[in-house]
């Protein structure tokens, strides 16, 4: 009788556990999805919100480091002029548009 009581409270053990385990990778879930996820994708919708309201004559810097001017915007490239005279032609996905400090 002994031994039936001692298994009977180690299954009651076990199961509290595996629902503390089951609460423990929701709350991990949850966490990742709050502090990774969830600002980098409103990040990734504000960028392009950003680069949709780009418009000929804004400053912009290349994913590689090259500022100049947008002179024309097509379907997935920009033309943008990097020094006079001098333009080149870069993939849409690649420019950021720069956000001039406003003088007070």
């Amino acid at each position: 009788m002994n031994q039936l009581n001692t298994l009977f409270l180690q299954a009651q053990a076990g199961q509290g556990s595996s629902w503390t385990g089951m609460l423990m990778i929701v709350a991990m879930i949850a966490i990742f999805y709050f502090f990774m996820i969830r600002p980098q994708s409103k990040k990734q919708k504000e960028l392009k919100k950003q680069r949709e309201a780009m418009k000929n004559g804004d400053k912009v810097v290349t994913a590689g480091g090259i500022h100049g001017r947008i002179r024309e915007i097509k379907e997935n490239t920009i033309h943008m002029e990097v020094a006079p005279n001098v333009s080149i032609t870069v993939d849409k996905n690649s420019v950021y548009p720069i956000v001039e400090a406003q003088s007070k």
